[in-house]
């Protein structure tokens, strides 16, 4: 009878653990599984086309898009000084759309130039997932404090709304 008692015990215990969210997040690396993924746009991936300060870059950005209310409204380029560079709006919510991929410029930089390129949430602001790197070089991940040239957050051009 202990035996039987105890599998149905374990299997309870074992779903409340994996259902919490506190629980299911111990030992799992922030970028997979922590708060970014819940709270912040992430972005994965960076590839760059075209010619010096005339550059198309193109950003692949995994979101908590929930619609209108919660979704990835830019992806930037910024200088390691924290200016900014160039602003990609995105009109809307890509809520069945993740990850996604948008493209823009042109992008006034030299090959050699290294910069930051972040993503904005437009409920939560920026998080901490970036990528850094220079055209010549390519780009790879980087943690990018979240008050890095947080005054851009105001800065021009900006979001006229949300489609859907």
């Amino acid at each position: 009878m202990a035996k039987f008692i105890s599998y149905p015990l374990i299997l309870v215990a074992t779903l409340w653990a994996c259902g919490t969210s506190e629980n299911s997040m111990e030992g799992a690396d922030e970028g997979e599984l922590g708060a970014e993924n819940t709270e912040s746009a992430i972005i994965t991936n960076v590839t760059v086309t075209g010619n010096e300060n005339a550059y198309t870059f193109s950003v692949t950005i995994s979101s908590p898009d929930l619609g209108c209310n919660q979704y990835a409204d830019w992806w930037e380029v910024t200088d390691t000084e924290g200016n900014l560079v160039y602003r990609r709006i995105l009109a809307h919510s890509h809520v069945n759309e993740q990850p996604f991929t948008r493209s823009g410029g042109e992008v006034q930089v030299s090959p050699n130039t290294e910069v930051y390129v972040r993503a904005h949430m437009n409920n939560s602001g920026y998080g901490t997932k970036a990528f850094r790197g220079t055209v010549q070089g390519g780009f790879s991940a980087f943690d990018l404090s979240t008050d890095f040239a947080g005054d851009l957050e105001s800065s021009q051009p900006l979001p006229s709304g949300c489609a859907f």
